[in-house]
């Protein structure tokens, strides 16, 4: 994997971005600590804009983690902040630990971090993500219990947490959380093993702790790429405290992989992009509060989307007059805005090109897929 990994930094880090990465250090309980920082061109400091930490795996770094799981044509559209830290450890050895608060103290170190690009940046602090490839999904996890005053939502891609830390797990607030995960993961199995515990295990226990609805809603996406070897299938859990949500990405016979990379390693589901689909999930939260709404627009207690996946026109139920109807894309760009005026509402989805949107109708929010 790093070989490959390596590979494709060297060809695409020739390439010439207008965008600016910065690499910066500092000492953290006497061990020095190294990142890099992607500031989108777009990036001018004048309002202050999300933070996305964006974590490697087991033995890979921030380099091979930034084109492997590339958040940057995201951020280059919505204006965020990339940060790769690394974790320690030798070269060829680095990782997270995502067990416990004894040292290295990474739940320091990355709160430290945080304060850091405060000062340099114009950070949002009611928006900070944290996300990561296996073991840095696991430190994600580790993050959303140990660092929640400061993590808005966390994103998991072949990660998970182990017996002993979900069994004592105490997150002091609600967080939301999304997991990416294959079926036939064999480094990070999804029905668990002797150390981590099951995947639907970990999303049960963060949607009841969110106070989510038991029962998901299932999404199944459009297989597009029928040659990946696998399947994808999305479990919502909505509902939540503050708005909060949980969601599971089941991707039926994928590996150890994260989908949509540019380089296979395994069995990589190409149905959809992992980066894409964990910002679609962190742009809608703000610290309990739902963003991206008019403030202006009326409020409504339950709207129903159908059908979806939609290939043609969709229906939405329960709307009131005045009421805001939005598509934001995976950029993050609101792509349709209209206002409810005639009741039920139909709108034509056929301009849009495939994939997965957000859909604010009225103050609730929904996911939203176009297939063709």
């Amino acid at each position: 994997m790093k070989t490959i990994l390596l590979s494709l930094f060297t060809v695409l880090c020739f390439s010439s971005m207008a965008q600016t990465t910065v690499n910066d250090s500092f000492v953290h309980d006497g061990i020095y600590r190294n990142y890099r920082v992607y500031i989108p061109a777009i990036y001018d400091g004048s309002e202050p804009v999300p933070l996305l930490f964006n974590l490697h795996g087991y033995t890979s770094n921030a380099i091979e983690q930034e084109f492997y799981g590339d958040f940057r044509p995201i951020a280059d559209t919505a204006n965020f902040i990339v940060v790769h830290p690394n974790g320690t450890g030798p070269a060829g050895g680095q990782f997270w630990n995502g067990y416990t608060l004894s040292a290295p103290n990474d739940v320091g170190f990355i709160e430290a971090l945080i304060d850091s690009l405060s000062v340099q940046y114009n950070i949002n602090a009611n928006r900070v993500y944290s996300c990561g490839m296996s073991n840095g999904g696991i430190m994600s996890y580790f993050l959303a219990d140990h660092l929640n005053h400061k993590i808005t939502a966390i994103g998991s891609v072949t990660g998970s947490m182990t017996h002993a830390v979900l069994a004592s797990s105490t997150p002091a607030d609600n967080i939301p959380t999304i997991e990416i995960h294959g079926t036939a993961d064999g480094v990070v199995p999804y029905n668990g093993d002797a150390t981590f515990a099951p995947i639907d295990s970990i999303v049960d226990f963060w949607a009841d702790f969110n106070g989510c609805n038991p029962a998901p809603l299932v999404i199944p996406y459009p297989n597009t790429a029928t040659g990946d070897g696998c399947t994808a299938t999305e479990y919502a859990y909505s509902g939540g405290v503050d708005g909060s949500e949980v969601v599971l990405v089941k991707i039926t016979g994928g590996g150890h992989t994260w989908p949509g990379a540019p380089v296979t390693i395994g069995v990589t589901n190409q149905d959809f992009d992992a980066s894409v689909r964990l910002w679609q999930f962190f742009m809608k939260f703000d610290k309990g509060q739902f963003i991206g709404v008019p403030e202006q627009m009326g409020k409504t207690q339950f709207t129903h989307i159908y059908p979806n996946p939609a290939n043609a026109y969709i229906n939405i139920d329960g709307l009131m007059q005045g009421n805001h109807v939005m598509l934001v894309n995976s950029l993050g760009k609101t792509v349709l805005n209209l206002v409810a005026n005639e009741l039920p509402m139909k709108i034509d989805m056929r301009a849009y090109n495939p994939g997965i949107y957000i859909l604010v109708a009225g103050n609730e929010k929904h996911v939203l897929v176009i297939s063709k």
